[in-house]
């Protein structure tokens, strides 16, 4: 198996458990508010959220509208009146104190970094979010930086966002660069884009419907171990 000397991890479904984050903020506003709230309310989220996310990669809405756009698209649908901008600022400083972490997670950085290997995080998410997870996560010391697009001023699956990442990484050879991800559209055609090995963590072990190919498909973070 191929070995690699750094790794270029996706944040948000591959080494943090977002949807337990994401339950547990949704639920601790709606409590706040003293809304009600069901398991119904959860799934209406996730359906409007993850198209909102889609289109936000495609370039058809930007960053900021799909905060707000979410909020007010799930209150019309289950009859909530409520600030949406207002809502999305508490939701997202419960959100970042979410850094749960996916099966494995701690022990495949710390085995990458025991091993005189690097550690970073390529992410599109929120930046006052996501760096407030990672503060709080027990992975903080293993990685060695982080670049969230919304920073970067490029998103995943733009080569420019690579390009980005690339001039603030040791310069090693891209055939030693592994980008791990959960997200064909973003993460795997982001790497295919920036000319580097891709992962497709696949938990689920869905059936990749679409022309993205990764390099290598795993469904534990384990199997990982293989790359060192």
């Amino acid at each position: 198996m191929k070995k690699y000397d750094l790794f270029l991890f996706d944040a948000d479904g591959t080494l943090y458990d977002f949807d337990m984050a994401e339950a547990n903020a949704l639920k601790t506003m709606f409590d706040c508010c003293d809304f009600g709230y069901s398991d119904e309310t959860l799934l209406k989220y996730r359906e409007i959220n993850v198209f909102l996310w889609d289109s936000y990669e495609k370039g058809e809405v930007s960053k900021d509208d799909l905060q707000t756009l979410r909020f007010s698209r799930l209150f019309e649908a289950i009859g909530i009146h409520y600030n949406e901008t207002d809502f999305n600022e508490k939701y997202l400083a419960e959100l970042g104190k979410g850094a749960f972490l996916m099966d494995g997670a701690l022990e495949i950085c710390r085995e990458i970094t025991k091993n005189g290997k690097f550690i970073y995080i390529v992410s599109n998410g929120i930046l006052a979010t996501q760096e407030a997870r990672i503060k709080h996560s027990l992975i903080k010391d293993y990685i060695s930086d982080f670049f969230v697009s919304e920073f970067v001023g490029y998103k995943k699956p733009d080569a420019e966002y690579f390009e980005y990442v690339f001039s603030h990484i040791p310069q090693v050879g891209k055939d030693k660069i592994l980008l791990v991800g959960d997200s064909l559209s973003a993460d795997i055609a982001g790497g295919n884009n920036a000319g580097i090995d891709t992962c497709w963590f696949n938990m689920d072990r869905n059936e990749n419907q679409t022309e993205i190919l990764p390099t290598y498909e795993i469904s534990r973070l384990h199997e990982l171990y293989s790359f060192l």
